[in-house]
């Protein structure tokens, strides 16, 4: 029985594997969270990847506090950079597959139309960088890689800014949203399941994939289909990023184009709405 490690356990992806994990049964699932896998800790980690002794790696875990890593950089690099350098050379060395999670903050978000995995890079804040580095590692380390680009990442788990905005919307009777950074969200469970879409399929091709949901949409868009969805009565107005300053500045287009992932493995990409919707049965 091939084991399946998966970091980051307690997050957003890493617990909507959880729940798709019964229906692969086939497969012994490890789910890591900071104490089973500690990214911060390289030697720790060393330990911890040779005494699981997995097949296959998904590596979910990473430092995601944006606005956060501008102060905290070192720790922002050594989970986004160097334990990502480790796992990857562990798995070439032992034959293991990995699939690594990225991000679309890798882009400085000057593109007007959807970006393919060969758009140039260009990070504009320490997130961005750290994770721009550690994709840079992984491929390095090991060429076999698979390392998966998303962007604004939701799920029934964890912080998100759908949970957010639920939230506000019920407590407030106005709020502003930025509208003008356009992407598409991710529902983690989507993703989730795409991630084992490959390793179930037949064929294993390295390299750099991009997955969100379908669809473009300011944050602003996103958060009025969420008023719309929840039956909200709070008033949702749009605002420019300059009247909302953040520590990290973020790209203002960051829309991935996916075509590759569904020619190549054939994975569904929903629509984010019919996605969203699922947030609120």
């Amino acid at each position: 029985m091939r084991k399946i490690l998966v970091t980051g356990a307690t997050g957003q992806l890493g617990s909507e594997l959880s729940v798709l994990a019964p229906s692969y049964c086939q497969y012994e699932w490890i789910f890591a969270d900071r104490t089973k896998a500690s990214l911060d800790n390289l030697e720790m980690l060393q330990s911890q990847l040779e005494e699981i002794c997995p097949d296959i790696i998904f590596n979910c875990g990473a430092y995601t506090a944006v606005d956060k890593a501008e102060s905290e950089r070192d720790l922002a690099f050594r989970i986004n950079h160097e334990a990502v350098k480790l796992i990857a050379k562990y798995c070439a060395e032992h034959d293991v597959k990995l699939i690594h999670i990225s991000t679309d903050y890798v882009f400085d978000g000057s593109s007007s139309v959807a970006l393919n995995e060969e758009a140039k890079t260009s990070p504009i804040n320490v997130y961005g960088e750290s994770k721009l580095t550690g994709e840079i590692a992984c491929l390095k380390e090991n060429r076999e890689s698979i390392i998966i680009r998303t962007s604004w990442v939701y799920s029934k788990f964890g912080n998100n800014f759908v949970k957010t905005m639920q939230r506000l919307m019920q407590e407030k009777d106005e709020i502003n949203v930025v509208n003008d950074q356009i992407g598409s969200p991710t529902y983690a469970a989507d993703l989730a399941q795409a991630m084992i879409d490959i390793i179930e399929s037949s064929k294993w091709i390295p390299g750099i994939y991009n997955y969100s949901n379908e669809g473009e949409i300011s944050w602003h868009e996103f958060a009025l289909s969420i008023k719309e969805l929840g039956n909200y009565n709070c008033k949702v107005g749009g605002i420019p990023s300059l009247s909302y300053p953040t520590p990290a500045k973020r790209p203002s287009f960051s829309l991935l184009n996916k075509e590759k992932i569904k020619k190549i493995y054939n994975v569904d990409v929903p629509h984010y709405k019919e996605s969203l919707k699922k947030i609120f049965v």
